[in-house]
């Protein structure tokens, strides 16, 4: 028989099971309402012992008791398919494809996620991801060349930052849970690049010998040119450009310091000849939003961008070619076309189709009747 314990106004029901004694706790209640308790806990240990209840595993006596002999059962979680790599992949860039990411860059992250999938399998499952299989990853691609030298330590942790980025917008959208496993991970040993130097200091190492065809290129990538270095470059290119907006583009780059990318995306209307101010328009700086700065015009440079609008071809974008630009001085006109549907194959038939050849570096980007040059093109003469 259950028996009911009081200490300064709380109860506690004592009772017997199995040979051994058990109580819980009813806490500050009316006395009725613990007698009442009391003789429902008789009523079920009957039960019990007429084998028409049964305490579920898992559960004691006393939590049986408490709940009056009605234990729920625990809700069952949904069962959900895992997560795979390739489907991961696939929802980051359908999200980042709105705007939110520059194009170059997100397709520089679909680069480094096509890598990893490469690495993992398509169907591998993300939540599973483990520090030994980013160690797999970052060991195998390290072994890879690019351009016959191995890949960088850089280039490697520019990889595992894009899955970084991908992975925390993953956990944010659920699919999957907790921190990524990245740390401890181990990078091959990377060579410390060579400071800026002039162009007497490379001729100088250059000079000593014993320097690879490798070693020698990447001291000429630290070249910097002084002050009268730059006015020779410019006036070389002046003499030599191929196309007249050559010019103007490297005295811009030369007394601006804006990047290829910038120059290209500069327009007419951004030349402000009264304020002595060209605004350049930025995509590195924030992340949220497209932003600009302005940069004051040198004497020099307003000058060569007076008389280069004197002759601009037309349309809204600073530097541009009218007509046709030439891939290559040596390829025919109809070269390039490759991968294109619906289109005669023999040269007498593409010619006569009307076909012209444009620069396929990057697009290019029509400008009305004109044609803006690709990047490539900012580095040629």
């Amino acid at each position: 028989m259950a028996a009911l314990q009081e200490r300064n106004g709380r109860f506690r029901v004592i009772f017997r099971y199995q040979g051994k004694q058990h109580s819980f706790t009813l806490g500050s209640v009316p006395r009725d309402e613990a007698e009442a308790k009391a003789g429902y806990v008789d009523l079920v240990l009957l039960r019990i012992r007429q084998n028409l209840l049964t305490v579920p595993a898992g559960v004691t006596i006393e939590e049986f008791l408490l709940s009056d002999g009605q234990v729920k059962k625990p809700e069952q979680a949904a069962v959900t398919e895992p997560t795979t790599f390739s489907l991961f992949r696939q929802k980051y860039i359908e999200t980042h494809s709105n705007g939110a990411m520059e194009q170059d860059s997100l397709q520089t992250v679909q680069m480094h996620l096509r890598h990893f999938e490469r690495t993992l399998g398509e169907k591998f499952p993300l939540q599973q991801l483990t520090l030994p299989d980013l160690q797999r990853h970052v060991n195998q691609r390290a072994k890879q060349k690019y351009r016959g030298k191995p890949l960088s330590p850089v280039t490697l942790k520019k990889e595992v930052a894009s899955f970084r980025a991908a992975w925390n917008w993953a956990v944010l959208t659920g699919l999957v849970k907790g921190a990524f496993p990245s740390k401890g991970l181990v990078y091959p040993k990377g060579d410390e690049k060579p400071p800026f130097m002039t162009w007497q200091e490379i001729e100088r190492k250059v000079a000593a010998g014993g320097l690879t065809a490798a070693e020698v290129a990447t001291l000429w990538e630290c070249l910097y040119l002084q002050k009268e270095e730059v006015t020779q470059l410019l006036a070389h290119v002046k003499e030599h450009a191929a196309h007249p907006w050559i010019y103007p583009l490297f005295c811009t780059a030369a007394h601006t310091g804006a990047r290829r990318s910038e120059l290209l995306r500069i327009e007419v209307a951004d030349v402000d000849f009264d304020a002595d101010t060209v605004r350049i328009r930025e995509k590195k700086r924030s992340r949220r939003q497209r932003t600009t700065r302005q940069v004051s015009l040198t004497p020099f440079l307003k000058q060569v961008l007076c008389d280069w609008l004197a002759v601009h071809p037309g349309g809204k974008f600073l530097f541009c070619q009218a007509g046709e630009v030439g891939r290559s001085r040596k390829r025919s006109k109809t070269t390039g076309h490759k991968g294109q549907k619906k289109r005669p194959s023999s040269l007498k038939g593409r010619m006569g189709h009307g076909e012209r050849t444009w620069i396929s570096y990057n697009r290019i980007v029509n400008a009305g009747d004109n044609r803006h040059p690709s990047p490539r093109l900012c580095a040629c003469l």
